[in-house]
């Protein structure tokens, strides 16, 4: 048997010694050193002989399961570098080539427009204010002067919760809000999403909308339009851009006034986006009606005040040259990359 055991041992040896891979050599470590190797099937054998020939030749098959275990050892450490060797080599980093240039994004249009229309208020010393986007019927309509029976209530133009609580229709409420808590004089402008039934080329059921407004002393409409004809010239960059009042009505304001600007895509020539009027209208105004006044406990015989406001995504669509409103809100890169960092 101990021929046997010498023959086996140098044969697992030299298949050891040959092996191209750490799969192969498992395999050859399972042929010989698994439960069904030659090695353990000959210590297996070693019952059978005569008592006098079991000790020596136990001794014999662990000695060469200690030898073959030892070389298989030493040929998986020398496959493993080798292994690690060429995945370094291929896996290579030349640190010497030029980086990728990283990709930068930008502010969306619309955060543009709304952060130039604040930073221009306040230069004329306006601070900003917010509000709820989920408000209750009485500050978004109540308390602005808004009868029951208006249509801005009606279920085609809000969505609403329950007959107490809907999605802000307009910015308005915020004006509400600071007049209640503050004492005048207030010069205050809020932005934020409002919400209405509507969508196409040039509505859609969120947007964004500016309140600004003014309550102090002497507060008049020629105050509201020198205010209102210098942030639309800054706005828009021309000194010499023509700016006009229409009466009009909101229920808030009285009296009340649509404001319209020359056409800044067609130098007031007239063209398909101002209809060949050369006029554009871009925001409404008004001074603030008592009635709104008696709600937030302001005594309009000490103080008068002024009320306006804009569409951000109407005033974007002229400043960038937008057709479509929808664009602003389809996330397309290809779009958005043309505004810069």
């Amino acid at each position: 048997m101990q021929d046997e055991i010498e023959e086996v041992q140098r044969r697992a040896e030299r298949e050891i010694a040959e092996a191209g891979d750490l799969d192969a050599l498992e395999r050859l470590r399972v042929a010989y050193l698994g439960k069904k190797g030659e090695l353990t099937a000959l210590l297996k054998r070693v019952g059978e002989l005569d008592p006098a020939e079991r000790k020596a030749a136990g001794q014999a098959v662990n000695a060469a399961k200690e030898a073959v275990q030892a070389v298989l050892e030493a040929r998986r450490e020398e496959l493993s570098r080798s292994e690690l060797e060429s995945r370094l080599q291929a896996e290579r980093v030349d640190v010497t080539l030029p980086g990728r240039d990283a990709e930068v994004g930008s502010r969306h249009p619309i955060t543009r427009m709304v952060e130039r229309i604040e930073d221009l208020f306040a230069g004329m010393g306006f601070e900003s204010a917010t509000g709820p986007e989920v408000e209750d019927a009485y500050h978004n309509f109540e308390a602005l002067n808004i009868p029951e029976d208006h249509p801005a209530r009606m279920m085609h133009d809000t969505f609403y919760f329950d007959e107490d609580w809907l999605l802000r229709t307009h910015t308005s409420p915020v004006q509400i809000r600071v007049m209640r808590d503050r004492s005048p004089p207030l010069r205050t402008i809020a932005a934020g999403r409002v919400f209405r039934c509507d969508s196409d080329v040039t509505h859609t059921p969120m947007f964004h909308q500016v309140e600004g407004f003014v309550v102090d002393e002497g507060v008049t409409f020629a105050h509201l339009k020198g205010l209102l004809q210098d942030f639309l010239q800054a706005l828009f960059e021309r000194d010499d851009l023509p700016v006009r009042f229409r009466p009009s009505y909101f229920p808030f304001t009285e009296p009340s006034a649509e404001v319209d600007i020359g056409c800044v895509i067609c130098d007031g020539g007239g063209c398909r986006v101002c209809k060949h009027t050369g006029w554009l209208e871009v925001l409404g105004a008004g001074l603030i009606h008592p009635n709104v006044f008696a709600q937030v406990g302001i005594d309009t015989e000490c103080y008068s005040g002024l009320a306006f406001g804009m569409g951000v995504e109407r005033l974007a669509m002229l400043r960038y040259g937008v057709d479509d409103l929808r664009v602003f809100f389809d996330n397309d890169v290809r779009f958005l990359e043309q505004f810069g960092p």
